[in-house]
């Protein structure tokens, strides 16, 4: 793009062009303008377009480089060659080496979660010691595939353990939940959307519904002419009777959800960007029409902001027969370029069960599909369709997370399973502050909400402009500006740098916010441009009509 239409916010013609991308592309065009502005002007580059969290979680991380220093040990007392090559780690009395290990280090920084680990695994799990101990450094040295590919075992159980305390199981529920270790969340979402396709549990041209707004490759994945799949959205366009959104569903947009011609529900829980969990009595509509009406629906929740909301409830346990989660380590600790996350499915579920009854012919072509994999390829689960599919089915062997990151992964989990609940309280009081902050100086309304995560902020500018200004300076914004205008003008005069809500099938005139990657004082000044930039518009809508 020339630097002529790249710098005019009011260059008509490019902004709508621009509209077509996703919010996530535009945000590149938008950095460059807040860029130059910070060059030009006294204004600060302000970045809250990306929801990349400013904090890291530590305990797991120390426990992660200590445990690194095992590895090594291990190796080095196999073979040793000075000029850099060891051995790999053994069995026989690996246990007892690493508790030696854990005595001889017991004051520094990681070796309490290290030993709290150790243990949990052989006295909840029953792992045996040595088997374990070895697990874990191999895993942290990296030496092997990954086995089994789809997840390390000792992962697994620890994981599956800290998903029904994270994700709002039952204690008691003594279901299993079969996991696979996946590159980030991203990597979950587009595995799901390939094996439920090349299983033929859905087709071109089938439908799906899509609780919006939605992390946008929800919204594009399907679009894709590979997918082309009917989208039914279902609309969080629930208002108050003053005319503040709540960001919830009315019952009759989740009663769409009782055609049974719909075969997949995508949904972000808490929602990305509005940031809201599913009221308690829109769960249960959901599981009611399911019950009663849809019964094979498939369902994938993305539930990587559950952990910022009180009480949490995921539909992997509300509704498990169903459910397909992903869910990422990402955003809750700091981990977004250790690339964390597993899909969950629980061991009877219905992605299993539509398997069993698909036609002959399609069962045939499974067959085909799978049969380097096992004599009996009719009895290979799901989920481990997933993980062949990954790796386009002849690379299955070389598939799977490599073993670090696997490793990485069960230590946070173990790290908030031996907390006190503190961690959570203060991620929550840290996005709350940054939330009010925001707020605080746009002159707008934040009410108060248990069902709101915080993680983002969707203001939707016009609620707001018709509320200071009325209904005719709102038809002004509508009849003589491209909703994208506001981004790309915020970006340009004030440096700071929002995403466009309509990229993510919100509200056309509603921005997005990230609360996690800039600090308190920066949210302050990104309310008061937000304020500023509308009472900007006013006046040119006060002028024109002078």
């Amino acid at each position: 793009m020339n630097n002529q239409n790249q710098f005019n916010p009011e260059n008509r013609e490019y902004e709508e062009r621009l509209s077509k991308m996703s919010p996530f592309e535009v945000k590149n065009e938008l950095i460059q303008f807040a860029k130059a502005d910070a060059r030009t002007s006294t204004s600060t580059f302000l970045n809250a377009g990306r929801g990349n969290p400013n904090w890291i979680a530590t305990k797991p991380r120390e426990a992660f480089f200590l445990l690194g220093e095992f590895g090594l040990q291990e190796c080095r007392r196999v073979a040793n060659n000075p000029i850099g090559i060891a051995g790999i780690p053994e069995v026989k009395d690996c246990g007892a080496r690493f508790r030696t290990f854990l005595a001889d280090n017991k004051d520094r920084a990681g070796a309490e979660l290290l030993g709290q680990t150790f243990d949990y695994l052989i006295n909840k799990h029953n792992y045996d010691p040595d088997a374990l101990a070895h697990e874990f450094a191999e895993a942290v040295i990296g030496d092997q595939y990954p086995t089994p590919d789809r997840i390390l075992r000792s992962t697994e159980l620890i994981v599956q353990d800290y998903l029904r305390l994270a994700m709002g199981g039952s204690p008691d529920d003594k279901s299993v939940y079969d996991l696979f270790a996946t590159e980030g969340g991203t990597a979950g979402m587009c595995y799901a959307f390939d094996s439920i396709q090349e299983n033929f549990l859905i087709g071109k041209g089938d439908k799906m519904a899509l609780m919006v707004p939605a992390f946008t490759p929800y919204i594009e994945i399907p679009q894709l002419e590979r997918f082309s799949f009917d989208v039914i959205n279902i609309n969080a366009n629930k208002v108050q009777h003053d005319g503040y959104h709540t960001w919830q569903y009315p019952p009759e947009e989740i009663d769409k959800l009782r055609d049974p011609s719909i075969k997949l529900l995508c949904i972000t829980n808490p929602s990305n960007p509005p940031s809201y969990t599913l009221a308690p009595e829109v769960r249960q509509q959901l599981i009611d029409i399911v019950k009663t009406d849809n019964p094979e629906l498939m369902i994938v929740t993305d539930d990587v902001y559950g952990t910022f909301v009180k009480d949490f409830h995921s539909l992997m346990y509300e509704l498990p027969y169903n459910t397909m989660c992903v869910y990422s380590f990402s955003k809750y600790f700091g981990a977004t370029g250790w690339r964390l996350a597993v899909n969950a499915i629980r061991q009877d579920n219905v992605f299993d069960d539509k398997i069993k009854r698909l036609p002959e012919e399609q069962k045939a072509a499974l067959r085909k599909r799978y049969s380097s994999l096992s004599l009996d390829p009719d009895s290979i689960k799901f989920i481990d369709r997933m993980v062949a599919d990954s790796r386009l089915v002849a690379l299955n062997h070389t598939a799977g997370l490599s073993t670090p990151q696997q490793m990485q992964m069960a230590l946070m989990a173990s790290f908030i399973l031996h907390n006190d609940g503190s961690y959570k309280t203060t991620m929550m009081n840290t996005i709350k502050d940054r939330l009010e902050a925001l707020w605080s100086t746009t002159g707008f309304t934040l009410l108060v909400d248990p069902l709101r995560a915080g993680y983002y902020s969707e203001i939707d500018i016009m609620v707001w402009a018709k509320k200071f200004y009325g209904d005719d300076f709102a038809k002004y914004l509508q009849d003589n500006y491209v909703p994208l205008d506001f981004v790309i003008r915020l970006a340009n005069e004030t440096a700071v740098v929002l995403l466009n809500g309509d990229g993510f099938d919100g509200p056309a005139w509603s921005v997005r916010a990230s609360l996690a990657n800039l600090n308190e004082d920066d949210y302050l000044k990104i309310g008061t441009a937000i304020r500023n930039l509308l009472d900007e518009y006013h006046s040119k809508y006060l002028a024109q009509k002078k």
